[in-house]
């Protein structure tokens, strides 16, 4: 089903639009409107890419602004991005490759907020393509004809794990990708049924708990400074309702700021929407959440994406970006 929503035309996409009737939904009444309240649903992705936007509403950084979040959890981006174009959810957090594909397809999404970066750390970032313990692959070069874990296909997880493989001097299209939840990749590691995976914290503190190993680090492979994901809206829904994305914006940002500078209470607030257990909190790696996007490395995403034949025609980066 997933895919089948992926592969929508935006001219069905378009219809949806229309049928559902997205720019209305999320509530009638206004913030600062008599003091109403919006009530706004977020397609999400539970990993700890999102952990401030949970700060931020925990802190009351949306309510103060008249903004109640309703946030509903998603396999991936590529699952949340016809979701906020039909009208489903109001915003999402999605990796940036699925918007880039998104857009290039003519689908009316449009940025509003940086979500997450890579840390520029090569071999300490808060994702990393891993293996279980035992494994005899040491290399991204080692992963042709091999099983590698990704949450949803055509995103940033095949798009960057493919560049480590070329980076090792292998041969990506030789990868064999296979689609699972990313809080089912380190079970999938340790019962052989895939030899690698893209994992994100937490899910990569897990395998390593385990005894696992990373192999790449596929998203400091893209670009140190990597955009990895960001909030957005559908374009109809951002140009009927501009202050509510506006203090959704201001929201985000001072969720981000906060995150960033209170790394203890990104760890507690990852227990309340993952499994993570307690004992591997210390050991999570943080990203960046830094407060705007890196145009630059989202230019490169749009290079790969190009090069691996995502694209129906070049995304407009002018058009996606905040």
């Amino acid at each position: 089903m997933r895919r089948l929503l992926v592969g929508l035309t935006a001219l069905s996409v378009l219809a949806a639009v229309t049928a559902c009737g997205s720019s209305d939904s999320g509530g009638t009444d206004k913030p600062g409107a008599s003091g109403g309240t919006t009530t706004v649903k977020v397609g999400v992705v539970p990993v700890l890419d999102v952990a401030p936007i949970y700060l931020g509403e925990k802190q009351g950084f949306y309510a103060e602004r008249g903004i109640e979040l309703e946030l509903t959890p998603a396999q991936g981006g590529a699952a949340i991005v016809p979701g906020v174009v039909s009208g489903q959810f109001q915003f999402g957090f999605s990796n940036t490759t699925s918007l880039l594909v998104a857009q290039s397809k003519n689908m009316p999404v449009k940025a509003v907020a940086n979500g997450v970066a890579s840390t520029g750390k090569d071999g300490a970032d808060f994702a990393a393509v891993t293996v279980k313990k035992g494994s005899s692959l040491t290399s991204a070069k080692q992963l042709e004809g091999r099983k590698t874990a990704v949450n949803t296909l055509n995103n940033i997880c095949d798009t960057s794990v493919r560049e480590s493989v070329r980076k090792a001097g292998g041969d990506p299209a030789k990868v064999e990708f296979v689609e699972m939840p990313f809080d089912q990749m380190p079970a999938a590691l340790d019962g052989g049924q895939v030899d690698a995976a893209c994992t994100p914290e937490p899910a990569l503190a897990t395998v390593k708990a385990a005894g696992g190993t990373e192999i790449a680090s596929n998203f400091y492979d893209v670009s140190p400074d990597l955009t990895v994901a960001m909030y957005f809206t559908s374009q109809q829904y951002a140009a009927k309702n501009p202050d509510l994305v506006k203090k959704f914006q201001e929201a985000t940002a001072e969720s981000l700021k906060y995150a960033d500078e209170h790394p203890d209470e990104v760890r507690q607030i990852l227990t309340t929407y993952t499994k993570i257990p307690d004992t591997l909190l210390d050991k999570l790696t943080l990203p960046r959440w830094p407060a705007e996007p890196d145009r630059a490395s989202i230019e490169r995403l749009a290079e790969l994406g190009e090069r691996d034949g995502l694209f129906e025609r070049a995304p407009d980066l002018d058009k996606l970006l905040p």
